[in-house]
């Protein structure tokens, strides 16, 4: 593994994950980890920016995600996994990089001012909401990663992050590599309504979830409003069922663009095969995840051992921090 290049990649605790969170992330990251060294974090800490004031619920959501996270293919073996809040290091980072940014260039931040517009912040903008790329940044270069796997909308936080690391480097000699952007081949999995996925919004399908719930909610789903019968030629690109085929039926999903698009595909029928191929996609996820519920100590040593070993590194990084910026110390 030390021959690899290092990703870095977390998630808040949000407890079990949807089929926006797989695709978006999850599924990137499995396959990332045979090519890359890959450290994967419950970036908890994050999650305090809008929830500082609900915080019973993080640690049951965060074996809920790991647990997820496992079922679905991540290997302990392959891949580190921790939790942020539990490496203090990466607080410790965050404090000295917080000294080599300006005010003004994180409230430029483009992925900042469309949080606070989504959150309806106004004037209630936290610290800590507005230094959340520097954490982010500090998350990263505590592992001296080459590279970040995220979405499109966080790549202004990927190149704070690059800035940062030149500044420091600049400053106090290298010490930082700049870490590269790995977008994530994101498939578009919209809710019944149309919407973005998101347990907020409630319009989520759980990857646990059992075949009969799957298929509740996709037969509420919203499909081309023009095609009223099944003989009306449909547009499958506009269709959130499609998209559900896409990604999840993709044998078949060629077919079923072309009969809708001909007419002699009927939406029910449609909502029924996209429910059914959800569920048999996630079938084997299932069963694996009730093993690993009736198995909470070995997920618990799963985050323990990540977590002693990303503190390992770390540290060392704090160690070569420390040093290039001369800060006192009692060794001699």
């Amino acid at each position: 593994m030390g021959e690899k290049k290092r990703i870095l990649s977390g998630m808040q605790p949000t407890g079990r994950l949807h089929l926006g969170n797989y695709a978006g992330a999850l599924a990137n990251w499995i396959k990332l980890q045979d090519e890359y060294e890959s450290y994967h974090c419950v970036v908890d800490w994050h999650s305090l920016t809008i929830t500082y004031n609900e915080t019973e619920r993080i640690a049951q959501d965060t074996i809920d995600m790991v647990t997820d996270w496992l079922a679905a293919g991540l290997d302990p073996a392959k891949a580190t996994i921790f939790v942020q809040s539990l490496v203090r290091e990466h607080a410790e980072l965050h404090l000295l990089l917080s000294m080599l940014i300006s005010l003004g260039r994180l409230e430029r931040n483009p992925a900042f001012k469309e949080r606070v517009k989504d959150l309806n912040l106004r004037g209630e903008v936290s610290y800590g909401h507005l230094g959340y790329p520097v954490l982010q940044a500090a998350d990263i270069l505590i592992y001296r990663a080459h590279a970040v796997p995220v979405g499109e909308d966080q790549v202004p936080h990927i190149e704070l992050t690059r800035e940062l690391a030149r500044k420091f480097n600049s400053t106090y000699g290298e010490t930082f590599p700049e870490p590269e952007t790995l977008l994530t081949p994101y498939a578009r999995v919209p809710g019944p309504d149309g919407k973005k996925m998101s347990k907020s919004l409630g319009n989520h399908i759980l990857m646990s979830d059992p075949p009969e719930r799957v298929e509740e909610i996709v037969m509420k789903a919203i499909t081309d409003p023009e095609k009223i019968y099944k003989g009306d030629p449909g547009r499958p690109e506009i269709c959130n069922v499609y998209a559900w085929h896409y990604t999840f039926n993709s044998d078949q999903e060629q077919l079923i663009a072309d009969e809708c698009r001909q007419g002699s595909r009927g939406c029910v029928v449609c909502k029924k095969e996209a429910a059914g191929a959800i569920s048999e996609y996630f079938a084997g996820f299932r069963k694996e995840r009730s093993r690993l519920e009736s198995d909470r100590g070995y997920v618990l040593k799963v985050i323990s051992e990540g977590t002693e070993r990303a503190g390992g590194v770390a540290g060392a990084t704090m160690e070569r921090v420390r040093k290039a910026m001369r800060l006192f110390s009692l060794e001699e």
